[in-house]
């Protein structure tokens, strides 16, 4: 067997090629790495500018629910929590309720952060879908919201 010397000799195999998730999980990995490059002065943030949105659209989310909501384990979750906690983007709370319950809340210091990393995320958006039209941003939101409906329903058991 001959060794591969120069990548453009490399073959995407038709098996590769055709699969979603494949494609989704190089486009993501892509998009992460030129969104890290081009972002910095935020600490951690970046990688988890999702969540933090989801935290400020719900002040005092579980801790349990905002796990499910991004697809990790909540085991998982909290180192995560733990050091955005550190680097003053956000606070936790015990449930007034049911103490066991952790509300994640973001802290004003960490609301003023985001709208600077906002405005990266905003630029990077728009690299990222250079090109394609308010049709196809539709198409591919909606393809995409597909994809995770499906993906909720295999978690849940109910596929």
């Amino acid at each position: 067997m001959a060794i591969m010397r120069d990548i453009a000799e490399l073959h995407e195999p038709e098996a590769l090629a055709r699969l979603v998730s494949y494609r989704i999980r190089l486009v993501q990995i892509a998009a992460y790495k030129t969104f890290e490059a081009r972002v910095s002065g935020h600490g951690p943030a970046p990688r988890y500018y999702g969540m933090l949105k989801l935290i400020e659209a719900n002040p005092g989310v579980p801790q349990a629910r905002l796990a499910e909501a991004i697809f990790l384990d909540r085991s998982s979750l909290v180192p995560i929590l733990q050091e955005l906690e550190r680097e003053g983007w956000l606070e936790r709370r015990a449930a007034p309720q049911d103490r066991r319950v952790r509300r994640v809340f973001l802290t004003p210091e960490g609301t003023g952060r985001l709208v600077a990393l906002e405005r990266a995320v905003e630029e990077h958006e728009a690299r990222l879908t250079a090109g394609l039209s308010a049709e196809d941003l539709d198409t591919l939101h909606r393809l995409l919201l597909r994809l995770d409906d499906n993906l909720r329903d295999v978690q849940a058991g109910r596929v």
